[in-house]
């Protein structure tokens, strides 16, 4: 396992600076003001690499999740009244300060999540780009007047926004999917309550409060909890408050989202987990599609829900195919993911790590050859390469969020679509081959939110919709889909003449 060294000093030095960044945004951000939570108990933000501790964020309470929400209700009436063009100049300003800071922004992604430079690099390109989407998404909502069949009447249809939007998000992207639900709903006109996940409290929460707050949105618009389930329980679905809850991270909590949401007349956006299959056809072009497979299986260790898991490949090509993979696969560099070399950094935390490692042994027990097999230190997993996997493993059902591969060899594409259908997620795949629509027509065969042709499965542009079927989630986020998830419609009707009415 290939990993690369930095001087003691060096290390001191990145390691006080970084202590210094977290700590100043270890607060919960409430009404426009940086405090620390009421709560009894601490959260532990651990950098996954060197098990630095980052900061100590006492827990907000019930009690300051209600006061978030209770100002974010105050603030956003007026904030609908706003002029759209007023609005979006918040969204432009805050663009430009993730320009200015994107260094530290990077270095705080390295820190907190393991995340390496190429992939902080890529978080942060698509940040901007959503970003910028909201600038545009502030003038989009647009209404309209529809014909009656009764005389004089006219009716108007207005786009208005929902008031109060829920977010959550996940550890793996946390700047990313935290901008990509916070600022179009904020464009739109609501008010936010944020909860980042617990394991990334700074780059999913109060950083970008801060880059908000520094933009100038007004007090009360975003509020960022950091709390666990543990301490408030469902306050945060179940709260009278807000709308519309948009939840990212697995199907099993997106379920109980789910059901608590309609319980309470709630309206629930649900970006989920993947099994996504990555179909080499017989014509393909075998070392692109490789690049394609290596890079959708490994980036960001596989802790990507749109990651290759499954990567089937005809049964003509397998032996080729599958010696190129690894060979590829052994040049990718585990370690240090500050270390700009680095392919592969941690997993979130070591008992991702054990998780991992147990479904590796499971399906070696089953019978699957492991034509590599990586070793594993701490958080820092190496990549695996299983292959002979039986037909029924559990491990081709499941989403997998660490650097393992699954090669499964089909025969003709009945059988491939048959195998990239056989799991209960549809989120994200690909397919390759050297005839574009022969792959459009196996795309179209596929149960899945998306697919992408002749290019790996790990894709999110701004204005296209992003979701997916199955237990992979519950409607649609990105361009139009934002304004169908973050406001609402209202008739209103106007009588121009007089009704007549029956009594």
């Amino acid at each position: 396992m290939a990993s690369s060294s930095s001087s003691s000093s060096a290390s001191s030095s990145s390691a006080s600076s970084s202590s210094d960044y977290f700590t100043e945004l270890a607060h919960q951000y409430i009404d426009g003001e940086w405090k620390p939570g009421s709560g009894s108990w601490d959260i532990i933000d651990f950098n996954p690499y060197t098990g630095e501790k980052l900061a100590a964020i006492t827990v907000a309470t019930a009690a300051e999740v209600d006061r978030a929400y209770r100002a974010a209700e105050r603030a956003q009436a007026a904030w609908a009244e706003t002029n759209p063009y007023s609005r979006r100049l918040v969204f432009e300003r805050a663009l430009r300060i993730v320009e200015e800071r994107e260094e530290e922004i990077a270095e705080a992604i390295v820190a907190e999540l393991g995340g390496t430079r190429l992939k902080a690099g890529f978080e942060l390109h698509l940040a901007k780009e959503f970003l910028r989407e909201a600038i545009q998404l502030a003038l989009r909502p647009e209404g309209s007047i529809l014909p009656s069949p009764v005389d004089g009447k006219e009716n108007r249809v207005y786009r208005l926004p929902v008031g109060v939007v829920g977010v959550i998000s996940p550890f793996n992207f946390p700047f990313l999917l935290s901008i990509k639900s916070v600022a179009p709903a904020l464009a739109l006109g609501n008010a936010v309550v944020l909860k980042p996940h617990q394991n990334t409290p700074v780059c999913g929460g109060t950083l970008v409060a801060k880059v908000l707050e520094d933009a100038g949105l007004p007090a009360g618009l975003l509020n960022v909890v950091v709390t666990d389930i543990a301490e408030i329980g469902d306050t945060l679905l179940t709260h009278p408050v807000p709308k519309v809850i948009s939840f990212t991270g697995s199907d099993r909590t997106g379920r109980h989202v789910a059901t608590v949401c309609a319980e309470h007349f709630k309206h629930a956006v649900l970006e989920l987990g993947g099994n996504s299959a990555l179909i080499v056809l017989d014509d393909a072009d075998v070392d692109y599609a490789v690049d394609a497979a290596v890079f959708s299986r490994f980036v960001h260790q596989g802790q990507v829900c749109m990651a290759a898991n499954r990567i089937l490949v005809d049964r003509t090509l397998e032996a080729e195919f599958t010696e190129k993979f690894v060979a590829k696969v052994k040049t990718l560099r585990v370690g240090d993911p500050a270390d700009p070399a680095t392919h592969i950094g941690p997993l979130i935390n070591s008992q991702q790590a054990e998780a991992v490692s147990a479904v590796v042994e499971q399906t070696v027990a089953g019978g699957a050859t492991a034509l590599l097999r990586g070793s594993v230190e701490g958080s820092l997993v190496a990549p695996t390469v299983l292959t002979g996997i039986a037909a029924d493993a559990p491990v081709l059902s499941q989403e997998i969020f660490g650097p393992v591969a699954l090669i499964v060899p089909f025969d003709g594409e009945d059988e491939a679509v048959r195998i990239a259908n056989d799991t209960p997620y549809g989120l994200s795949g690909a397919v390759h081959t050297g005839d574009i629509e022969r792959g459009v027509r196996i795309a179209k065969r596929i149960h899945t939110g998306m697919i992408h042709i002749n290019d790996g499965t790990v894709h999110d542009e701004p204005i296209v919709p992003f979701g997916g079927e199955k237990q992979s989630g519950v409607g649609r986020l990105n361009g139009e889909a934002m304004i169908e998830a973050f406001t609402t419609q209202k008739w209103i009707s106007i009588q121009h003449g007089r009704s007549r009415f029956p009594f």
